[in-house]
């Protein structure tokens, strides 16, 4: 599936980018943070290509939405790359632990180059960087117990970088979410807006609506069906599906029929929040 004009590249990602790559001669370690649910789609290849001379942790945020077995061979796929991986829930703390351990790690090589000169080491100064929505900000404010980074569940949400003193040992450089400018690929844009890291109007809902309908009968039929409590019978097409939908949920307008717009957006809101399926969207060639 391939479409080589579908754009967004908003002003304020461009001068973040300028912002990152006149940032980095002052930065020790890159965290990246991907979605568990798309590690691939989630995974902006210009930053890749910006930070590969530093040391890089990826972390793959919201496991608790997936299979971790599914996980496994991307995060081989990353460490062959050349990237230390963590697999998180940002809100569990031995996670963040986990990361904070990560990027300690990281930062031994510089730190020893310090203490062989006579010097005390210094604070590790460390980049967090991802596409919007993956959870950067809410990431920050674990790892420095504050509320200093704003959090939201929209994409495009923190527009500015800031500089964040964590400890002696450690300062994070929070930076907006950017995008590529564009996908060749339209099923990683598909898959963003599905998982709420690009604005859902980007695609259009019943585009979005009709690819999540393929994944999920073919991937996760019975999670599928068990949330909204339908049968075969409810399966025979797409507009039966939200009729269904719609009927068990009350979505009814004036004369008794099914507002299907809502059932469509209501099916489309209920998976990116993970009430659906813990299936991942991406897959390795």
């Amino acid at each position: 599936m391939q479409q080589k004009s579908l754009h967004w590249y908003p002003g304020h990602m461009q001068k973040a980018m300028r912002q990152i790559e006149e940032k980095l001669k002052l930065i020790d370690i890159v965290v990246e943070v991907v979605d568990s649910r798309i590690p691939l789609s989630s995974k902006n290849p210009f930053l890749e290509n910006l930070t590969a001379s530093k040391k890089r942790l990826l972390v793959f945020s919201k496991k608790d939405l997936v299979d971790i077995n599914e996980l496994k061979p991307f995060e081989n796929y990353y460490k062959e790359k050349g990237y230390m991986t963590v697999i998180a829930d940002l809100n569990n703390p031995n996670d963040i632990n986990l990361i904070k351990k990560g990027i300690a790690k990281a930062g031994e090589e510089r730190q020893q180059k310090y203490i062989k000169r006579g010097m005390k080491p210094q604070a590790i100064r460390t980049l967090i960087l991802g596409i919007p929505n993956v959870g950067k900000s809410t990431l920050i404010n674990k790892l420095s117990r504050t509320t200093k980074a704003s959090v939201a569940n929209t994409p495009g949400h923190t527009r500015s970088q800031q500089w964040i003193k964590v400890d002696k040992t450690l300062e994070l450089l929070d930076t907006p979410g950017i995008l590529p400018p564009h996908y060749e690929d339209k099923k990683y844009a598909i898959n963003l807006a599905l998982t709420g890291a690009m604005k859902v109007e980007n695609l259009g809902v019943s585009e979005l609506f009709e690819e999540l309908m393929k994944v999920l009968l073919n991937r996760s039929k019975d999670n599928f069906m068990k949330r909204y409590d339908l049968t075969e019978e409810d399966l025979v097409d797409n507009t039966a599906i939200l009729r269904a939908v719609g009927k068990r949920r009350g979505l009814i307008v004036n004369g008794g029929e099914v507002d299907l717009d809502r059932a469509e957006l209501l099916i489309l809101k209920e998976y990116k929040e993970g009430m659906i399926s813990k299936i991942v969207l991406d897959e390795l060639c």
